[in-house]
């Protein structure tokens, strides 16, 4: 093979490659809204998030504090019989609470999060403006020495 035989075989390939190939983004016919860019999560929605962890959060622990109260006092009899169902009951009770326990942890969790998300995007939005504004207060320091 001669050497503009190769350079020719190389070009044509590298010209099929190109046209293949898509960088940072869906091709047009993926489907899709048309538009690009960042997860938006407005703050109605995620103040609709949290008083609905916040909701449950207090719901349940209301209710299920009652029925934790009711299994136990239905448990209390029978074992004091000393049938097996008090026993039973009571284990019902004690995994009853360790599953309580878990769910209001994860409703506090969420809730915190998005606590803390909004924090940290307030502060993220703060250091963006002083980090744009410094750079045009350089800009017009460059400029006032070209003499604009």
């Amino acid at each position: 093979m001669a050497w503009e035989e190769w350079e020719e075989l190389r070009a044509g390939r590298a010209g099929q490659q190109s046209a293949r190939m898509q960088l940072n983004q869906y091709p047009a016919d993926q489907g899709g809204d048309g538009t690009q860019g960042d997860l938006v999560a407005g703050q109605k929605g995620l103040q609709s998030v949290g008083r609905a962890a916040h909701d449950l959060f207090e719901d349940f622990a209301t209710c299920s504090g009652h029925a934790r109260v009711a299994t136990t006092a239905a448990a209390g009899g029978p074992k004091g019989e000393r049938f097996a169902l008090g026993a039973a009951l009571e284990h019902v009770t004690e995994r009853w609470s360790e599953q309580t326990r878990t769910l209001l942890d994860a409703c506090a969790h969420i809730s915190n999060h998005l606590r803390f998300t909004k924090n940290q995007r307030a502060a993220d939005e703060s250091y963006i403006a002083g980090a744009v504004s410094s750079i045009a207060l350089l800009d017009d320091g460059f400029d006032d020495r070209k003499g604009h």
